[in-house]
């Protein structure tokens, strides 16, 4: 019953935090419901790690090591930003905040907006990585965009509609593309046994007999679910509408935007992409993805090198680091899939946590433009600034950290795939990332040092989420549980397909 608790849990937490009357009540819902997800989110990969691949209800749900990572990193995600939660929206409570709001919502109905949407939010994320049947992941990946373009909303500035209007006019137009990608995969399944049922959409039934699919219409297949999908994850030049909803969500939302829901949207397309890859070889589907990839990764650097806000500037890197997925995704073989499994579960650690850094930044100097920041961030905020700094180290592959480990991998898949033009371009546009972030960043935290600096409040609630995932950074540098390595191993390999 787990994969069923994983749904309903986050699910009966939204209704039930829709119907609180007391603040307190909506934050002990979500926190309760987020710290089950999360045992539970252990107890499946500990299932999938002894049994293998799990299903339930004929096959509905489905998990293997490459679903149960998904879960596992989109429940420690959710659990972090919501206890983050607790002592951001409590500060722009306090702070008046929500009293600017254009329409007159009182804070009360705000919050319970934010509280009992992020739990739909999440259930929609586990639903994408447990379902078996592609048309019902698409079902729920579409369920993800309707839960998050509200928290997009949140604080109904005029900019925060732009930003959800062009989110979710975008994101619908590529979901459009992924619904018809994956009608065709259908169409391309109509001679198999059992096409003409429920079934006939299982991505355990089609992986099983991917050989035996209409080439013909795969092609089609993979190129739309490729922009579909791909427009979700913000895949270049599908990306138009990253640096503005990161930059207007709340802060905890964004953090799960920026790495949770771009796993789940990066499952989509890998779940397809070995569909086609099987049926049609020869690199058709590859050769795409890597000049995506590639695409994405050059076009963040000149946004990157430029940027005067540091939201949008967290937002253009995971442009970059998308594309670096999707170029491993491309480049594939052994060492390609393990490289991109690794960095999945580095840049979910890392990105979540620079966000949580920028929300402290941001409620502390109720800004997000760099020059408007006149001193280094460590002075005020030891900790955060101390964090951010490392976690952007961390982010643009600077050794010992982990991330250096996945891109390294990476690169030497693409040199020995004979892709060279390909790892070229990717040592070069790194280069120029690197450059930006560390360089505003690093004006950022190290910045002059007033005569006499305002230190920042205790933030027991933030500051917990930001030293929990600090550790995490830390130790994963040096050190992979042997659980947890088995785990992303085991999702190289569905990748793989081997």
């Amino acid at each position: 019953m787990i994969l069923l608790l994983l749904l309903l849990v986050p699910f009966a937490a939204g209704v039930a935090s829709w119907f609180a009357r007391r603040l307190a009540s909506m934050e002990a819902i979500n926190l309760a419901a987020f710290g089950l997800t999360a045992i539970l989110a252990l107890g499946l990969a500990a299932q999938v790690l002894h049994e293998g691949a799990v299903s339930t209800f004929g096959g509905i749900l489905y998990a293997d090591a490459l679903s149960a990572l998904v879960v596992g990193l989109t429940a420690l995600v959710a659990l972090l930003s919501g206890v983050y939660a607790v002592g951001y929206l409590r500060h722009d409570r306090s702070s008046g905040v929500f009293d600017d709001d254009p329409h007159g919502a009182p804070p009360e109905a705000k919050l319970r907006m934010y509280y009992a949407l992020t739990p739909f939010f999440v259930a929609a994320m586990m639903l994408v990585a447990l379902a078996n049947n592609l048309g019902v992941m698409w079902v729920a990946i579409e369920a993800t965009t309707l839960a998050s373009v509200f928290l997009v909303t949140f604080y109904g500035r005029a900019t925060s509609l732009e930003a959800a209007w062009k989110y979710a006019i975008i994101g619908g137009v590529g979901l459009s593309m992924a619904l018809f990608g994956t009608l065709v995969t259908y169409y391309s399944a109509r001679r198999l046994p059992g096409a003409d049922t429920f079934s006939g959409l299982n991505w355990s039934m089609l992986a099983a007999h991917a050989g035996q699919l209409d080439k013909t219409g795969m092609r089609l297949a993979f190129i739309l679910i490729l922009l579909g999908y791909g427009t979700k994850a913000g895949i270049a030049p599908m990306h138009t509408w990253k640096p503005d909803a990161y930059s207007e969500a709340p802060v905890p939302s964004a953090a799960i935007l920026s790495s949770a829901m771009l796993n789940c949207a990066l499952y989509g397309l890998i779940r397809n992409f070995a569909l086609a890859d099987r049926c049609l070889g020869g690199g058709f589907a590859p050769r795409l993805l890597i000049l995506f990839g590639v695409l994405s990764m050059g076009l963040s650097v000149p946004f990157v090198l430029v940027q005067t806000n540091f939201r949008r500037l967290l937002a253009y890197h995971t442009i970059d680091h998308t594309g670096i997925m999707v170029l491993a995704l491309g480049v594939g073989g052994p060492i390609g899939t393990l490289g991109l499994m690794l960095h999945m579960t580095y840049h979910t650690i890392a990105k979540s946590l620079l966000f949580l850094c920028a929300g402290n930044v941001f409620q502390h100097y109720r800004t997000d433009v760099f020059h408007d920041i006149k001193e280094g961030v460590i002075r005020a905020m030891p900790l955060t600034g101390a964090i951010f700094l490392m976690a952007t180290l961390a982010i643009v592959g600077m050794p010992p950290f982990s991330l250096f480990q996945s891109e390294f991998l990476i690169v030497n898949a693409a040199f020995l795939g004979g892709h060279t033009l390909a790892g070229v371009l990717f040592v070069l546009f790194g280069t120029g990332v690197f450059a930006g972030a560390v360089l505003h960043v690093g004006k950022l935290v190290l910045g002059p040092s007033p005569a006499f600096p305002a230190p920042a409040p205790p933030r027991p609630w933030r500051n917990s989420a930001l030293v929990v995932l600090g550790a995490f950074l830390i130790g994963i540098a040096f050190w992979l549980p042997a659980p947890l390595l088995a785990l992303i191993r085991g999702a190289a390999q569905v990748v793989g397909g081997q």
